[in-house]
């Protein structure tokens, strides 16, 4: 599957409608939803809403938990993450825009960790695609996508939500 087909309305459908087989199949009770800054918020919002789910919206920055600073650099625009005290035996649903190498939604993880041990933990993404470095996988997306080297996917938001393909280019 290509960008180039994609409306983000579709993405946001899919994502919509695998969500709620998984939160049925799985028995999610009053679940807790966390985006991921910042594009995992922006999806994390629309599926809050669409979903209609009652507890607020947690909010999540993993930049104190990752693993590659001196390949992604350190960001000093850290923002609190908002989520409640405990989440204990609480049910989760975890929400990225782009699944790629694994290492965010390990960060995430070990975060949430941090503030208790959850129930379970529904991942859903808006895109995966290839390239995983880590033996994670979501359990909801929105579409699968094979980008060739050097290529990365940029959401862009909030309104208008959108996504595109940049092409990287390698320092000399």
């Amino acid at each position: 599957m290509t960008l180039t087909n994609l409306k983000i309305t579709d993405l946001l459908d899919n994502l919509e409608t695998k969500l709620t087989e998984v939160l049925i199949a799985r028995g999610l009770n009053n679940p807790l939803m966390i985006g991921i800054r910042t594009g995992g918020v922006w999806i994390a919002e629309a599926m809050h809403q669409r979903l209609g789910i009652q507890e607020p919206l947690g909010l999540l920055d993993i930049a104190f938990y990752r693993d590659d600073f001196s390949q992604i650099g350190v960001h000093p625009n850290v923002k609190p993450s908002q989520l409640p005290p405990n989440i204990e035996g609480r049910d989760i649903i975890l929400v990225d825009d782009v699944f790629y190498t694994g290492r965010t939604i390990r960060a995430a993880l070990n975060e949430i960790f941090d503030y208790g041990r959850p129930n379970q933990v529904v991942l859903a993404v808006l895109i995966e695609r290839d390239g995983r470095q880590i033996p994670l996988s979501p359990d909801c997306v929105g579409a699968r996508i094979n980008l060739d080297a050097g290529q990365r996917i940029k959401l862009t938001g909030p309104q208008p939500l959108a996504i595109h393909v940049e092409t990287i280019v390698a320092a000399a």
